[in-house]
Order: C-alpha cells, then structure tokens, then sequence
C-alpha cells in the first residue's frame, strides 16, 4: 500500500474472509483465530467487521480489519484489530478504530471495552489517546487462559 493509492475503510464481505484470516495470522501469529471462528464472527456481526483496502489499479489489497461486537445494553467490545506488520506506523489502526466507534455510536453504543496484551505497547498506545482507560486493577493474570494476560480498558462514548 503506497502512499500513491487511494486507501478506503469498508464493511468487509464474505469474499475478504480468506484475507482476514491472513492478515489475523499475520498479525498475531501467535495465537490467531482459528479460520471457522472468524467464519462464524464475520457471519453473525457482519455490519460490524471493517477492512481497510488498498484501492489501487491492480485490485484491492487489504492492509487491516476490525471486528466489534454489536450493541448490548448500549456496550459493545472491539474483539480484534489486525494490520499487516509491514503497514503498522501509518495510522491504518487509528483509522478502522476511529470507523468503528462511530458507526457504534450511531447505533447508541455508550461503552466499548476491549483487551490487549500488556506488552503491546504501540496497541496500548493507541487505545488510550483514543480515549480508552485501562482498568483499574491493571492487567489480569490468565485471562486467556495459562500465561495469557490481558490488560482491559474501556471508552465511554
């Protein structure tokens, strides 16, 4: 993705879903959703999963995507952002951020919480100058299971 091409934000399709898994193995390699859970997630919320695509002349790229949860009780839970590791520094995470918490303020969204590995500096960078704080009691032990702490944070729309 250069800075030549045109970069839009768009509700994903069941066409992107190969490309999400992808970029979600690429992303955390880790630990990545396995392909039937983002199957089913982009299946069940899919007026809640964005990308972000490369809309160049030789077809679209996908570089990112995030996937919330839809409205409960007026909270919802970001549960993945993903951008490719050669495109991270750019602000595409800031972007797919910033789409999603508005089309879930649209949809009367007043909290959204989300999790991430306390070590990820640059995530949790990001989250708090968006507005989210870290929960109190810092990170949580285990949380995904033996040795996979997560730090939650919530924003307040």
């Amino acid at each position: 993705m250069s800075g030549e091409r045109r970069l839009r934000i768009r509700a994903a399709t069941e066409e992107d879903l190969p490309h999400i898994v992808r970029l979600d193995a690429e992303a955390f390699p880790s630990d990545p959703y396995p392909y039937f859970v983002l199957r089913q997630l982009l299946a069940s919320f899919p007026d809640f999963v964005f990308v972000v695509e490369d809309g160049g002349e030789d077809g679209g790229k996908l570089g990112g995507y995030v996937l919330s949860t839809p409205p409960d009780a007026e909270r919802s839970w970001i549960l993945s952002l993903g951008i490719a590791p050669e495109l991270r520094g750019q602000g595409l995470g800031r972007r797919l951020m910033t789409q999603i918490l508005g089309h879930l303020r649209v949809r009367g969204v007043r909290s959204v919480s989300l999790s991430v590995e306390p070590g990820n500096d640059s995530a949790v960078a990001l989250y708090r100058s968006l507005g989210f704080v870290p929960d109190p009691d810092g990170p949580r032990k285990d949380y995904f299971g033996p040795g996979a702490h997560r730090l939650l944070m919530t924003l307040s729309l």
